[in-house]
Order: C-alpha cells, then sequence, then structure tokens
C-alpha cells in the first residue's frame, strides 16, 4: 500500500515534472534570443580604425558562441555621436549592439558635440582594450623631440601640421599642451580625421609632421614613425619613448595623465529592463568568448584588448573617466 502510494507519488511530481519543463522548453522556445536573426554591432567610426578592427576580430567568435550571425556596421562621423544615435533609434532588444572606443569620445558628445542622450543612457556590458595616447613624427620629420615640436609651433605658425581623430584624447591633450605652453590655438595646422585609419595613414605617409592618437592601435604604421613621447605614468616597453611629462620637463611645466580610450561594447540602458534574460545571455556569450584560449591568442596577436571587466565596473570606469574629461571640455570647444 504505502508502496503504491510513494510509486503514485513520484509519477505524479515526475509529470509535473515534465509538465514544468516542457513548459518552461516551450518559453524558451519562445524566446529563442539570439538565433532569430542576426545581431548588429554598431561601430562608431569607419573601417581600419581601433574600434573597427576590435569589433571585426570579435565577430566570427561571439557567431560561434551566440549561435547567430553577427554583422558590422560602420556609422562614422560627429565623434561617434551618429553611431550613439542611431543604437538609441532601434529597439533595446539586444539585436543591435553598440561597439565603439567610448572614452573620450562618447563623453565628449555630450560635453562638447550637443548630444541629446547622456552616458546613463548606456549600459557597457565590457571594456575590453584599455589603451593610451601617443605622440608621433613621420619617420623622416626634421624634428627630433616634443619639445622642438612646440618650440617650432610657437616660434614658426602654421610650419606644423598635426592629425588628431575629432574628440580625441590625443585631440585634447595637444590642445592642452598648447594651453599650457601659452601658444595661440591657430599657430598649430590641426587636422581632424573622423577615424584613427585615416589619420594614421596621414602621418604615415608625410602629409602631416605630427599625430597624437592611440598609442596600441598604431602597431600597423610603426615603421612610418618616430614616437616621442606617451601619456603614461611610467614608459611601456612597446613605444620607445619618454613620457610626456619627461619630454616636456625642461620647460618646468607639467600635464595631467588622462586615462586612454577604452573600447568595448555597450546596448540601450533599457535593454536589461525590457530582456533580463537576453541580456544574461548576451553577456555571458561576450564573457565566454574572451575566456577562449584561441581568442586571446588571436586578440594578442593582433594586437588587441580582451580583457573581460564586466558591466559593472565598465560602467565604474566610464563613468569617472567622463567626469576627468568634464573638466577639460572647454578645449574642444574652441
Amino acid at each position: 500500500m504505502y508502496t503504491n502510494i510513494v510509486k503514485s507519488t513520484l509519477k505524479v511530481a515526475a509529470t509535473a515534472v515534465l509538465g514544468f519543463g516542457l513548459l518552461g522548453g516551450s518559453n524558451l522556445l519562445a524566446d529563442d534570443y539570439p538565433t532569430k536573426k542576426p545581431i548588429n554591432m554598431v561601430v562608431g567610426f569607419g573601417i581600419g580604425g581601433s574600434a573597427d578592427r576590435m569589433t571585426r576580430s570579435m565577430t566570427s567568435f561571439l557567431s560561434d558562441e551566440l549561435e547567430t550571425r553577427v554583422k558590422v556596421v560602420n556609422k562614422k562621423g560627429a565623434g561617434t555621436q551618429i553611431a550613439a544615435n542611431y543604437v538609441l533609434s532601434k529597439p533595446a532588444d539586444g539585436y543591435t549592439v553598440f561597439a565603439s572606443t567610448f572614452a573620450p569620445y562618447l563623453a565628449n558628445t555630450i560635453l562638447s558635440g550637443n548630444a541629446k542622450y547622456k552616458m546613463t543612457d548606456f549600459d557597457f556590458l565590457n571594456i575590453q582594450w584599455f589603451d593610451f595616447e601617443l605622440f608621433a613624427l613621420n619617420k623622416n620629420s626634421k624634428y627630433n623631440s616634443m619639445m622642438e615640436v612646440i618650440e617650432a609651433i610657437k616660434n614658426e605658425p602654421k610650419t606644423v601640421k598635426a592629425a588628431v581623430v575629432q574628440g580625441s584624447g590625443g585631440h585634447l591633450m595637444l590642445k592642452l599642451l598648447l594651453e599650457k605652453f601659452n601658444i595661440p590655438q591657430e599657430n598649430l595646422n590641426l587636422v581632424t580625421y573622423s577615424s584613427g585609419g585615416k589619420a594614421r595613414t596621414a602621418v604615415a605617409g608625410g602629409q602631416v609632421d605630427l599625430i597624437a592618437i592611440s598609442a596600441q592601435g598604431s602597431e600597423s604604421i610603426r615603421e612610418f614613425i618616430k614616437p616621442i613621447a606617451i601619456v603614461k605614468d611610467e614608459r611601456m616597453k612597446q613605444w620607445d619613448a619618454p613620457t610626456l611629462n619627461e619630454s616636456i620637463a625642461s620647460s618646468g611645466i607639467k600635464l595631467p595623465v588622462f586615462s586612454g580610450s577604452m573600447r568595448g561594447f555597450a546596448v540601450p540602458a533599457t535593454f536589461k529592463e525590457k530582456y533580463p534574460e537576453r541580456y544574461t545571455k548576451l553577456v555571458d556569450g561576450i564573457k565566454r568568448t574572451l575566456a577562449t584560449k584561441g581568442v586571446q591568442k588571436f586578440l594578442k596577436k593582433s594586437d588587441i584588448g580582451y580583457t573581460w571587466t564586466g558591466p559593472e565596473q565598465s560602467n565604474k570606469l566610464i563613468q569617472e573617466s567622463f567626469e576627468i574629461f568634464k573638466s577639460y571640455s572647454h578645449l574642444l570647444k574652441k
């Protein structure tokens, strides 16, 4: 009798579990994200820049991990504001992901680009590539140091031609450098580009003398340039150059050391609220991809960062960077 009762109870329980499982499976099938359609990775720059290279390098691995096609969509212009507006205009359903260099570009679109959005309108899933700024000359330049360049800009207006990416950390540092040395900004023949690829091509080809740009993204033009300073607290073995403050030490002037470019992936902040399960799938997919040894080896060989920072820390770092650039944003409005 007891055995029969136990068997009946187990049967009922098993049926209930099976039914619950089927119900759960039905729910999962109802939302088969992300396999339903391709995920668009929206890059805020043109083809060939650091953010574009990072994104294109990740797409095939993410496609395998998320079991769906991952496409790259380049929306360059206005210092990533066009891309940011495009991402926010699309449904926050996980099929449109912002892939960009967020610091300092996104901050500058708000601080000096009159963007209508706020930093908190985005949720930064992961910052995977941390970079720093590099000052470099064309390898055939007659100048050989930062002080020689500064003296030329000061005493021979318009003779030095420089390239930067609009709204970048290099752009800001170059402006700040002139201000600290009390040199009129118009003394420098400054050319702004919408992507790092074009700016690097300009200095590599000798169209400009000087470039101030992300260091790690400049490996591709290493043989065509002469590094003269890096924006770091200490020297790095990757580049044979003094820190910026070492390079101008003879002047007695010292500049703040900004955090460099931060690249990674973000979504509209409302995505997590609307689709928490999809959010978790996307975050976990990126995390698993970056944890794969083969992916790490490939990205390292390509001089692309592969750090897993996670949403909480990524959002914290981006906000801290925003506050720093807010202190100097007036320079980019000139």
